[in-house]
């Protein structure tokens, strides 16, 4: 007030003052003299004042009484002039504040008679309000009486008056209120305010309250009076009053003096026992109150509602509730309820329109709901205020919908029917105002055909109510349509922001108060929990009663909530109102999801997931458990039916896509709307934004959208993105423009989706992989059975959430491959499996690729996690994902190969894994692997996995589907093992190591350490392993591969055996070499021997591989030539060893076993074999000594004929340290005995073996077929061959027995005939005489041993005859073939070459054996004229036994097989005569010789005069010569024999004169034809055995008389004969006539004639002594006989009696003694 404290102003104001008394004083002067005279005085008092006082305001104060006095008066004359100057000079006065308490007193009841007499009503009103406002002097009673007064103003007949009262009385009101504000601010610092009781504190306390308060009390309190209609205490005078005035005033104090009431118990207790029973008694009319019932029913007529009151009411309430809520709990709880009964759809529409306006008032002040929510929804036995409110808003929309607004007869309240069209005017209205011609609607809510628009009413999160502000109404007003719809829509928006952002904001708080731990727990109440450490307790028990109360404000109203925002989602035409409804969803369930409350999160989530998909769709996981409580349900809350409503099916929504559902059996198409696109983009943005606290209900979401993404059909890509696709089948999806664009952003915010999980928790992560596995499960069920499209969201997101996670990729790894190994990947969908194994290999080789911390060659534990899911799936049998997991094989090992380290061995199995069965590409595939590693990877991995690589190479060799890679395999095992040799000094060393960390680690475990081979070395346990395998594949069911992998085993043996330890030789010996031979043999023994028609496709299979038997004696062959050669080669390596003769006895009956073998290849390999392991150099006579002795050195030639092998002349190559080994046998002491010894017991151990082979092979079987197996000739041959390089090591111990098994054998193996067919290629033609190397190699055999004989010991000799014998016997094959068994031979001669058919039952052929037989007769004779006259020769009768052996060629003569053969055996005999006849003379008297001669006679006698008839085509020339031999034998005869008659016994010397004499006469033959009759009749040996004869008989050596008599008498004989022969000729000629005599007649006689000349001829040569005179006369008398022939007819007979009387001549002259020739 400065302003009018200032001098210059109190100098106005008394200036003022005193104009103002001057002129009252003027207008008073007439009338009224007494007014005039006080203002004189009253001029004059002023004056005074002004004069005496410094403070003249104070002064004016003081004496205001007197200075107002002229003023009062002057308004007491009525005058309407004067009464307003006077007032305005009050005016003056009091707004100068110099009016004190009596003056106020004074100045107020003249107003009041003014107010009486109604004059100046307007001006009064303004006095008084400057009375009050300028200060607070007014008290009690006058303040009273001044208010009364402004009432009373306030009801006069004037509008302006009362209008002006009015607005006065507020005013005032205000004043008194603000007065008691201004004492509280000035005692406030004086006196403690007594803390606030709530109770009921009596009105006696009203005389403790200040003035002020005093004043505002009883003014507060007589209000309370006047709107109950009761008499006021305070305010006398009253008149009348209007409730509504009443009740805006009290609205007004309470609204703007609330801390009057907080701080003043006084005051309280007005307001609960003055304010609060009386509005809930104002209310009972709208309580009661019920649209449409009669009036008659109920005994007293129901007032009705009154809107003015009503809507004061309400506002009251507003006020009560917003400001005294703590004082009036109880009574707010009632006022609350009654709010919500207002909402009922039977009150009228006004009263639910300013009804959900107050609770809209309500809705915007969170901390208010909370208190409600405190106060009454947390406690027992209260109303669940809250929950009700919430409740009744969702039942109010329910009822707006379903209850259509108008054509209600009991709504007469409502002004005007211009609303009586209803919903049905509205598409008119709208389509008035739709832009674009009735094409876009008004914002709107349509549901069920009811229509209500949308009205803007309000900004958000403020209430600014319409109806509630119609104060001037006293109808109600007309509500518009969709008003109360759009009021209560905002009331639910804003409950729900304010809820929210209230409680994220405490959240926030309590959370950055106590941060949690890092490893948040799952629910919020156990992470609260966690936060002891960090908070004090009083923060602790403050955050466990907040979330209390959060938990309890979202269980009160989220139920409510859901169902009016789910009808409205579903009604909502707006795009706009969507938004809102969905984004009021949305954080209702973020905030459910941050308290942890499941339940009601879910619910929300199916709400915004039903919006998202087409009406009625069939999606399980919305109508199961959580679901289930929530849809199609009525929730009964106390009393209030809320019906949870489905989407229906006909709002009237832009549809933007048509696609298939995603089901088992899709029925037809779907729609989707825009709608529920926007709501599918709420529902990205929820699990976007709010994906930590989803939890269990990422189900809910993923499986939306997954039927959401197929519905679009979205495909998912590579790394798990979604991109638009073409539908797989039925119709294909159609999408507008719209959603065209929209996809790629759709499929972006998936994407990004996925993408934002790794900024989530690991528990919610875990909830999100489990929600996508079991999305996935769903899925596949759905794709059993049919070979439809499956839906492969859930995978591709599984994908793209472990790609994005790869920096924790541990925590869900296992959930995550889990799945995708044991349920995607087995599914029989091959769509859902190909996409299970993409994803699985992708997150493998991401995971792989991805720079982890450490990095994975630090963390062995997570290379080997991430590596395991890929050898698992090698327990999956579908080929397509084998492929897969291969193809990733490969490429981790083209990107990773090198830093694979302890990953190795996984990998490695995985290429393992791969059956036989799996088909071709597979095995290709992982070969192609398996290629790879053994060409690049070997050095890099550790070498403990070196022995897997080679056991996974051995697997695919022994695969079976396609041969190639089986035999490239084993290529890869020599690759492998060349790498073992190379490196062998590293990987030993670390094999070494590793093995030394095993074996302490077993030792602590205390178990044994296992690995295969174990005692060996670990190096050479890998060889062993190598050699292992390569055994396996060597008795595989393939040739190929058997040949292969055996030519790999015994190469690598031999070009890296030497790196193996010595001792590991026994093992590979024992556990390989022969563990092999064992399995072959087996197999080869048991083969089939069906045959096998083409080998797979068309390729032809040779005839000596036509079946499988055949195959394996392949094999065979070169397992036992492969195993003998490294005998041979290592043989220095393997005699050392302990068991080397046991191993050198089962190589033996490995071999005997194979050369026994029914087939032909095998046996003859065995052989091979064994001659291989027969020229072993042994120590002794190392290759590089010079003085070796030739025997063993220099092979006999025939041997290396056939066999090709080490010769033995090839040094073997040694390695240094065995050069050592054996130096001490290059010192000059001998070698140490045991050695040797032991050698010869293997050489005699093998001769053993070669004599089973030899007996078994060829004893001749018993009964023959045409699988009678008989040995090949090759196969003999090589058995007989390997003999003398046997013996030269048996020699020395070789005795008589060893000679007849030797000649049994050689025998036996000699007499074996070949089949037919084979014959043209081992025989000889049958005209050349050759031997077959068989025959010669048994000759060589037996020339070694007698050889060896010669050059042997004495003792040795005993064997000659043996070795005879043998030789003989074969020489007897020339005439009498060998039979073999009871098999029937062919001759060879007959044997038709050409016609032999094949597969025809073997024709079996006898060998031509004469060649052989004869070169055993030249042996024969050899070996005799050297050991004739050895003593074990003579003693053993050999010599009788060559006689008697080639008597019977000598007696068959012609008949021999061939002619060759007789003349050999003459000429062998005339050779072995000559030499053996003087050994026999020699002999003589030991008799030794005695049973030779008769047989030497029978000889003689057979040979020369033959039973068997020349052939007919026999040459004259051939005949000569044959002739001639005889006269060979003649002349030996009478060279060798008779002229040592005397050694020679009688009988002997008296058969060979008879054979003379025979030979002289018999000779003749009756077959000849007449012109060869003259040489047919072997003159010259009839000539020689009578010239021998006669020089025999005469000659002068005859010793005995006898002798001599023999001779004559055979001479006799003969000329007699002669003289017979002769006559009877004679005879028959004259006889005959003209006939010609018979053939043999005329020989007979020619024969005579040609013997007469011979005789003739004898005896002329013959000494004349020798001669008997008798003998003269018989020939001289033969004369006379002879002439007589001469008549005869015969040419020849002619000739040949010529030949027969020329010799006469010599008889013409006489003879020179007649003496002689009588002598007897």
């Amino acid at each position: 007030m400065s302003g009018t404290n200032s001098p210059e102003a109190v100098k106005k104001l008394l200036e003022n003052m005193q104009s103002d008394l001057r002129a009252l004083s003027l207008e008073c002067k007439k009338k009224f003299p007494p007014v005039k005279e006080a203002a004189e005085s009253g001029i004059i008092k002023v004056k005074t004042i002004a004069a005496r006082n410094t403070e003249i305001l104070a002064a004016l104060k003081d004496n205001s009484s007197e200075v107002v006095q002229p003023f009062l008066m002057g308004c007491g004359t009525k005058e309407p002039k004067i009464t307003q100057l006077c007032l305005a000079a009050i005016q003056r006065l009091m707004s100068h504040e110099v009016v004190s308490e009596t003056a106020a007193g004074n100045i107020i009841n003249m107003l009041w008679q003014l107010m009486e007499n109604s004059l100046e009503e307007l001006k009064l009103l303004q006095t008084v309000l400057v009375l009050l406002t300028t200060n607070t002097v007014v008290h009690d009673e006058a303040l009273s009486k001044a208010i009364v007064l402004c009432f009373r103003l306030h009801f006069t007949k004037d509008n302006i008056t009362n209008n002006t009262a009015a607005a006065t009385v507020r005013q005032v009101v205000t004043v008194v209120f603000e007065r008691m504000v201004a004492e509280d601010e000035r005692h406030r610092d004086i006196i403690e305010q007594p803390v606030l009781v709530q109770g009921n504190s009596n009105r006696r306390c009203v005389s403790t309250l200040k003035p002020c308060a005093k004043d505002a009390y009883m003014l507060f309190q007589d209000l309370c009076q006047l709107v109950n209609a009761d008499a006021p205490y305070w305010l006398v005078g009253m008149t009348e009053m209007t409730r509504t005035f009443g009740l805006e005033l009290l609205e007004s104090v309470l609204n703007d003096f609330p801390q009057v009431f907080l701080q003043h118990q006084e005051f309280s207790f007005l307001l609960k026992e003055r304010v609060c029973p009386l509005v809930i008694k104002l209310f009972s009319p709208n309580i009661k109150f019920r649209q449409g019932s009669s009036s008659s029913s109920s005994p007293a007529p129901v007032e009705k509602p009154y809107f003015p009151i009503c809507m004061r009411l309400l506002r009251v309430v507003s006020v009560l509730i917003k400001q005294f809520y703590s004082l009036l709990v109880t009574e707010c709880e009632i006022f609350l309820s009654l709010l919500v009964k207002f909402l009922d759809a039977d009150k009228p529409q006004w009263l639910r329109a300013v009804a959900v306006e107050s609770i809209h008032r309500l809705c915007v002040q969170p901390q208010l709901l909370r208190s409600f929510c405190q106060s009454y929804d947390m406690k027992q036995h209260s109303t669940k205020v809250f929950r009700d409110i919430v409740n009744a808003l969702g039942s109010f929309i329910q009822s707006l919908f379903l209850v259509p607004p108008t054509g209600n007869p009991a709504t007469t309240n409502q002004a005007g029917n211009n609303n009586s069209g209803g919903p049905v005017s509205a598409p008119a209205n709208s389509g008035a105002l739709g832009i674009g011609g009735g094409v876009t609607l008004l914002p709107a809510f349509e549901y069920r055909g009811t229509w209500i628009p949308i009205l803007t009413i309000t900004v958000q999160g403020s209430a600014k109510a319409t109806y509630l502000e119609m104060l001037d109404k006293v109808e109600p007003p007309t509500i518009p349509e969709g008003y109360a719809m759009s009021v209560a829509f905002h009331c639910l928006l804003d409950l729900v922001r304010g809820i929210t952002s209230m409680i994220e904001g405490e959240l926030g708080e309590v959370e950055t108060e106590c941060p949690t731990t890092t490893d948040v727990a799952s629910s919020p109440t156990q992470s609260s929990e966690q936060q002891e450490s960090h908070s004090t307790s009083e923060q602790m028990d403050k955050e466990i009663v907040s979330r209390a109360v959060w938990e309890e404000m979202v269980n009160a109203c989220w139920c409510g909530l859901l169902a009016a925002l789910s009808l409205l989602l579903d009604a909502s035409t707006d795009e706009a109102a969507t938004e809102n409804i969905l984004k009021a969803e949305l954080t209702m369930a973020a905030l459910c999801g941050r308290l942890g409350l499941v339940t009601s999160r879910d619910a929300f989530i199916t709400a915004i997931c039903k919006g998202s998909l087409p009406p009625h769709y069939a999606l399980t996981v919305l109508n199961t458990t959580t679901a289930a409580t929530l849809s199609n349900k009525s929730y009964s809350i106390q009393g209030q039916s809320v019906m949870m409503i489905s989407p229906s099916s006909e709002s009237h929504q832009q549809v933007v896509a048509v696609g298939q559902p995603l089901a088992v059996q899709p029925q037809g198409t779907v729609m989707l709307t825009s709608k529920n696109i926007q709501c599918m983009r709420t529902l990205l943005n929820l699990a976007h934004c709010h994906g930590a606290v989803l939890g269990t209900s990422w189900q809910l979401v993923l499986a939306t959208l997954q039927h959401l993404v197929w519905i679009l059909g979205l495909k998912p890509s590579s790394g798990g993105a979604l991109k638009p696709g073409r539908a797989v089948e039925g119709p294909s999806t159609v999408l507008t423009t719209a959603v065209m664009t929209d996809l790629p952003v759709i499929s972006n915010i998936l994407s990004r989706l996925f993408e934002s999980s790794q900024y989530l928790d690991d528990v919610s992560l875990h909830h999100l992989i489990n929600a996508l596995c079991s999305l996935s499960l769903e899925a596949m069920d759905m794709a059993y059975g049919n070979n439809k499209e499956p839906s492969l969201f859930a995978v591709a997101k599984l994908l793209e959430t472990g790609l994005v996670n790869m920096h924790r990729i541990e925590i869900l790894w296992r959930p995550l491959t889990g799945h995708l190994l044991e349920k995607v990947c087995q599914h029989p969908n091959s769509r859902m499996r190909e996409w299970g194994a993409e994803a699985l290999t992708s997150l493998i080789k991401a995971g792989l690729t991805f720079s982890h911390d450490p990095p994975l060659s630090q963390n062995q534990r997570l290379q080997l996690l991430l590596l395991n899911p890929l050898k698992e799936m090698s327990s999956i049998n579908h080929p397509d994902i084998r492929l897969k997991q291969l193809e990733c094989v490969l490429q981790i090992l083209q990107s990773q190969g090198d830093s694979l380290g302890p990953g190795w061995p996984l990998v490695l199995g995985v290429m393992g894994a791969i059956r036989n069965d799996q088909g071709e590409s597979l095995i290709r595939t992982a070969f192609q692997c398996l290629q790879l590693v053994v060409t690049d990877f070997l050095p890099t991995m550790p070498c403990t996995c070196l022995q897997i690589v080679v056991d996974v190479a051995g697997s695919f060799g022994l695969h079976n589907q396609e041969l190639n890679i089986s035999l490239t395999s084993i290529g890869l095992l020599w690759n492998i093992s060349d790498y073992f040799f190379q490196r062998g000094e590293t990987i030993e060393k670390e094999l070494n190591k590793e093995e030394a960390a095993q074996q302490k680690q077993a030792e602590e475990k205390g178990v044994v350490l296992n690995r295969p081979f174990h005692p060996a070395p670990p190096f050479d346990c890998l060889w062993l392993c190598l050699y292992a395998k390569l055994g396996e594949l060597c008795v595989d069911p393939r040739p190929a591969v058997r040949k292969s992998a055996g030519q790999t085993l015994f190469s690598t043996v031999g070009a890296h055996g030497t790196l193996l330890q010595h001792s590991t030789w026994h093992t590979v010996v024992w556990k390989v070499l022969f563990h092999l031979l064992d399995r072959v043999r087996e197999s080869s023994t048991t083969a089939d021997k069906e045959k096998i028609e083409s080998g797979g496709g068309n390729i032809l299979i040779h005839h000596s591989r036509d079946t499988a038997e055949k195959q394996w004696a392949e094999t065979w062959v070169l397992t036992l030539a492969g195993v003998a050669r490294i005998f041979n080669t290592r043989r220095y390596l393997l005699q050392p060893l302990g068991d080397f003769s046991r191993a050198w006895d089962v190589l033996l009956d490995h071999i005997q076993s194979a050369a026994l073998s029914k087939n032909n290849e095998v046996s003859l390999a065995a052989l091979k074999s064994f001659q291989e392991i027969l020229q072993i150099v042994s120590p002794v006579r190392d290759s590089d000594k010079p003085e070796t002795p030739p025997a063993v050195n220099v092979p006999v030639p025939v041997l290396l004929g056939s066999i090709s092998g080490p010769g033995l002349s090839r040094p073997l190559a040694r390695t240094d340290s065995i050069g050592e080994r054996l130096g001490r046998y290059h010192s000059s002491e001998p070698p140490i005995v045991t050695d040797e010894l032991e050698d010869l017991n293997l050489w005699w151990a093998a001769w053993n073996t070669w004599y089973r082979i030899g007996s078994e092979s060829t004893k001749p079987p018993i009964t023959f077929d045409k699988l009678t197996f008989i040995p090949s000739q090759p196969f003999l041959t090589a058995l007989i061959q390997i003999f003398p390089a046997l013996y030269q090591h048996i020699k020395t111990g070789f005795n008589m027995d060893d000679l007849q098994k030797l000649g049994v054998i050689l025998h036996s193996a000699v007499s074996v005939p070949i089949s037919s067919d084979a014959s043209p290629f081992i025989l000889p033609s049958y005209t050349e005489a050759v031997l077959t190397s068989l025959q010669e190699a048994v000759l060589t055999a037996l020339d070694v041993l007698q050889k060896a004989i010669c050059v042997g010991p004495e003792n040795m000799q005993i064997m000659y005859p043996a070795i005879f014998d043998q030789l003989l016997a074969f020489v007897e094959f020339s005439c009498k073939p060998p039979q073999y068994g009871q098999l029937e031979t062919k001759h060879i001669a007959n044997a038709k070459y050409n016609q032999i058919q094949l597969f025809a039952p073997a024709e079996w052929v006898a060998l031509n054996y004469v060649p052989f037989a004869e070169r055993s007769l030249e042996v024969v004779v050899d070996l005799y004229q050297k050991t004739a006259c050895h003593k074990a020769v003579v003693n053993e009768k050999v010599l009788q036994n060559i006689i008697k052996t080639l008597r019977v060629p000598l007696s068959l003569k012609y008949s021999c097989p061939s002619e060759s053969t007789w003349k050999l055996a003459v000429s062998s005999l005339l050779k072995v005569l000559s030499i053996g006849l003087p050994v026999a003379r020699q002999h003589a008297s030991s008799g030794k010789f005695d049973s030779m001669w008769p047989e030497l006679a029978n000889t003689f006698e057979d040979f020369l005069f033959t039973k068997s008839i020349p052939p007919d085509n026999l040459s004259i020339q051939e005949f000569q010569r044959n002739e001639s031999i005889d006269v060979e034998v003649v002349q030996l005869i009478s060279t060798e024999i008779l002229p040592y008659a005397n050694f020679i016994p009688k009988e002997f010397v008296g058969q060979i004169m008879t054979m003379l004499n025979k030979g002289s006469i018999h000779s003749q033959s009756s077959s000849f034809t007449e012109a060869e009759i003259d040489i047919r009749l072997r003159e010259e040996f009839s000539k020689m055995c009578f010239e021998t004869l006669l020089q025999f008989s005469f000659s002068n050596k005859v010793t005995t008389p006898q002798e001599g008599y023999i001779s004559r008498m055979a001479l006799s004989v003969l000329l007699k004969r002669s003289q017979d022969v002769l006559h009877r000729y004679i005879e028959d000629e004259r006889l005959s006539g003209k006939c010609p005599l018979p053939r043999q007649q005329v020989t007979e006689i020619i024969f005579v004639l040609k013997a007469v000349s011979t005789l003739i001829d004898s005896l002329k040569k013959t000494q004349p002594e020798n001669v008997d005179g008798n003998t003269w006369a018989q020939v001289i008398a033969l004369y006379p006989t002879l002439v007589e022939c001469i008549t005869c007819s015969s040419a020849e007979v002619c000739s040949a009696l010529k030949e027969a009387l020329v010799p006469f001549k010599d008889f013409m002259q006489p003879p020179a003694s007649k003496v002689q020739n009588g002598e007897s």
